[in-house]
């Protein structure tokens, strides 16, 4: 009766258990996570206006750019919530706040994502340079949000102002809720100065 070779047999009890850790890997990223988003400004009811201004959707680097919620024990390290993400990535829900909030508070004509067949005549252009909870040992964490904001004169592509927007929320925890609530509450306050400096420049 012949045996199979000793390496062999190693080897095929490697790949069993190399299976078996492929298929557990699999299972777990397959695993949904809630969802959470985050709500624009409530509409002020001011009246439109005769402009038309189109909201890019937003740049970011790699770290910040997907739908996982972005956690930095330090400057160089990025983590994600295990157990939560974004219902969009974070440069689109960032671009349908502005969009949704420069809406609802009136002054334009019309406000767009993307310019659908007419040519608007401002497009506000969108640098998402930190959306992301920051923990420091023994310290709650914050949640930070930096916003570089560009408005564009279509007509002649002229860059009319530029405005960077940078606000901060503590979180009473670092439970998914309490972080996630420390998200809104930062976001609304860059939203509404973002609002409020894009209406002042766009007339």
């Amino acid at each position: 009766m012949m045996r199979a070779p000793i390496g062999l047999a190693v080897l095929a009890a490697a790949l069993a258990l190399s299976g078996c850790g492929a298929a557990l890997s699999l299972s777990r990223a397959s695993e949904s996570l809630d969802s959470y988003t985050l709500p624009p400004l409530p509409g002020t009811g001011t009246a439109g206006g005769s402009r038309h201004l189109m909201v890019d959707v937003a740049t970011a680097g790699g770290a910040i750019a997907t739908d996982r919620i972005l956690i930095k024990p330090s400057p160089v390290q990025a983590q994600y919530l295990p157990d939560a993400r974004w219902s969009d990535p974070a440069p689109v829900l960032v671009q349908s706040l502005l969009l949704g909030s420069l809406q609802d508070a009136g002054g334009f004509r019309l406000v767009t994502r993307e310019a659908a067949g007419l040519v608007p005549d401002y497009s506000l252009m969108t640098d998402l340079r930190a959306f992301q909870a920051e923990v420091s040992p023994g310290q709650a964490p914050t949640v930070r949000v930096d916003l570089a904001l560009t408005l564009i004169r279509e007509t002649d592509r002229a860059i009319l102002s530029t405005r960077r927007i940078e606000t901060r929320a503590a979180a009473a925890s670092d439970k998914t809720g309490d972080l996630v609530a420390a998200f809104e509450v930062a976001t609304t306050q860059a939203l509404g100065q973002a609002v409020d400096w894009v209406r002042s420049r766009a007339r």
